[in-house]
């Protein structure tokens, strides 16, 4: 079995679109959530946060490439480009038959699948639909755009998982270096807000109502006086690399993934499941060949949610009891839905790089259905040699993976 390396990482985000932006925003509990204004016209709509990234160069993608793209795929595409270039391959290794891609988003681009059923109804057919349309609004349409724009000709895979997407992006692709099929895998995933997303969270009474414009707090994942998750935007892209192949090239390496599971709750679509989350988690360990208390921190999925924050807590419960460090980073940047995974690894790859644990955004009361767990209030100084970071979705699909420095 080959070992496997990141060697570079990318990323659009609410708190920011580079590594020292995004750390500096991390150290210093600045938050990228905000007011949707434009949201006050949806009818029925009771939710006004999210998470919205910063102004981004669309146009360093070529044109070419950028016009089957839609927002989604633009973000990716250039959280790609910095991954690369932060790993330092040269084309020839990118375009190469040993190089391939894991990357997913929830569905294709929302804006693009609202503009061709708003011209469909205003023209009672498909006169105004465009020759790029499906390109855009495909479920694949992350991994093929970035794919085509880098000439990829190795494997191309696309799970769509909602929230647990990237995390699985990044175990296909570990577990396929892993088995010797590829020697480079370029994994991630991302998805653009809409408040189609808001809405279905808002329907589904998981998404936060709090309005308040003058100090937005929320979400606040395991606080007492959570109400729900609010949805953010995003991309983040890894560059994952067999050990021996990035050693040879005197690649900078940024960490070593030792561990991976994923499986199923097999109980419901949206209800979440301790047992299950649990079942992942020593998956994961088991693989990784260590224990829960072994591990020096855990990034919790830690969406905000009554149901979900309890039944994670009491599976961390179960894995390591109160021994670990516990931090979820969705305060930060709202639940950035297929991104967030590998969003959450960039996190852990700087915490483990400043030796700095960063504390859950907005946690001031922990709530007693989610105590038993060393949760971080604080920013911590620790040093980091393994981490955990886990994500769950909607079909109870879980995904673990845990990194070493």
């Amino acid at each position: 079995m080959k070992r496997v390396v990141i060697t570079g990482m990318g990323i659009i985000s609410p708190i920011g679109n580079t590594m020292e932006q995004i750390f500096d925003s991390l150290m210093n509990n600045r938050s990228g959530i905000s007011v949707m204004d434009e949201w006050n016209d949806i009818n029925a709509l009771r939710v006004c946060l999210a998470g919205r990234c910063k102004e981004f160069d669309a146009k360093r993608i070529h044109r070419r490439d950028r016009r089957t793209m839609g927002r989604m795929a633009v973000m990716a595409g250039l959280s790609t480009l910095d991954a690369i270039q932060m790993a330092g391959l040269e084309k020839k290794i990118v375009s190469s038959p040993t190089t391939g891609i894991s990357m997913g988003s929830t569905t294709g681009s929302g804006e693009i699948i609202e503009k061709t059923f708003t011209d469909f109804f205003s023209t009672g057919g498909i006169s105004c639909l465009e020759g790029t349309t499906f390109m855009k609004i495909m479920n694949h349409s992350i991994s093929a755009n970035v794919a085509a724009m880098l000439r990829i000709k190795g494997r191309v895979l696309s799970p769509c998982s909602a929230c647990a997407t990237s995390t699985q992006a990044i175990g296909e692709g570990y577990e396929t270096i892993k088995n010797g099929c590829q020697t480079v895998m370029i994994c991630g995933g991302a998805d653009e807000l809409h408040f189609s997303t808001a809405g279905v969270f808002d329907v589904l009474h998981a998404a936060s109502k709090q309005g308040d414009r003058e100090k937005v707090s929320s979400p606040r994942p395991f606080d007492v006086q959570r109400d729900g998750l609010v949805v953010g935007e995003g991309a983040a892209v890894l560059v994952l690399e067999e050990y021996g192949h990035a050693a040879k090239r005197g690649a900078q390496i940024l960490g070593e993934i030792i561990g991976y599971h994923t499986c199923c709750d097999g109980l419901h679509m949206t209800s979440p499941s301790a047992e299950g989350m649990h079942r992942c988690m020593q998956g994961a360990l088991e693989s990784a060949g260590c224990r829960g208390v072994e591990l020096d921190y855990i990034n919790a999925h830690a969406t905000g949610t009554r149901l979900g924050d309890m039944a994670e807590s009491r599976a961390i419960r179960m894995v390591c009891g109160d021994s670990v460090p516990v931090s979820g980073t969705k305060g930060f940047t709202g639940h950035t839905l297929a991104a967030s995974g590998a969003m959450e690894i960039i996190f852990c790859l700087l915490m483990m790089k400043n030796s700095v644990i960063i504390p859950t955004l907005h946690l001031e009361q922990v709530d007693p259905k989610c105590e038993g767990i060393l949760h971080v209030k604080e920013k911590m100084q620790q040093k980091l040699e393994k981490v955990m970071s886990s994500n769950f979705a909607f079909g109870g699909i879980n995904a673990t993976l845990i990194l070493q420095k």
